[in-house]
């Protein structure tokens, strides 16, 4: 494994890129983690859309273009500690279900998959059709870890940035990464 841990974090189409901003600056300032980044175009969109959103990619060790297949990702010999997909579209999490690689996210995520790697997805849909949490359970039947962005109201949010970074740190704890993003249940 390469010396610092290397974390890849894609970025889909889905609403909620707060999340994966805060993800990019916390992990990317993190002195012990190299941050890869996988920005798909639909997402790039949304981004201009949700306006405000940080440029995350000045917190990456490197960022791959999403169609370029030959990228290191796209390899099991590449190695690194964990991907998260966040947001995650319905549409990437339908292809990571099926095992389709269409794109240097989706080979990426099968790929970690395959390698039995931490993958965390991080939905962000409402309602959710049958075929949404079908394709949950066959992810996660596959290996993956489902983090809806659903926020935690526990720990006292003050603010929407409380909220987000309290769902950040619960999926910064699955890649079993030490950090101080959000409070934690006392009792």
């Amino acid at each position: 494994m390469p010396e610092k841990k290397r974390i890849l974090l894609a970025v889909t189409g889905a609403s909620g890129m707060p999340y994966a901003a805060t993800l990019a600056r916390t992990l990317g300032e993190m002195p012990d983690i190299e941050l890869h980044m996988i920005i798909s175009n639909a997402a790039r969109k949304v981004i201009a859309l949700e306006g405000g959103a940080e440029p995350m990619e000045s917190y990456a060790h490197s960022v791959h273009d999403q169609d370029n297949i030959g990228a290191p990702p796209a390899s099991g010999s590449w190695l690194h500690h964990g991907m998260v997909v966040c947001p995650c579209s319905m549409a990437s999490l339908a292809a990571i279900a099926s095992g389709l690689g269409s794109n240097l996210i989706h080979r990426a995520a099968d790929v970690t998959l395959k390698e039995r790697r931490p993958l965390i997805l991080v939905p962000r849909e409402t309602p959710l059709s049958r075929i949404h949490l079908e394709n949950m359970l066959r992810a996660d039947s596959a290996g993956a870890i489902i983090v809806p962005a659903c926020p935690g109201f526990y720990n006292g949010p003050q603010s929407i940035q409380d909220m987000v970074d309290h769902l950040c740190s619960r999926v910064i704890d699955q890649l079993r990464l030490p950090h101080t993003l959000s409070t934690r249940w006392e009792g």
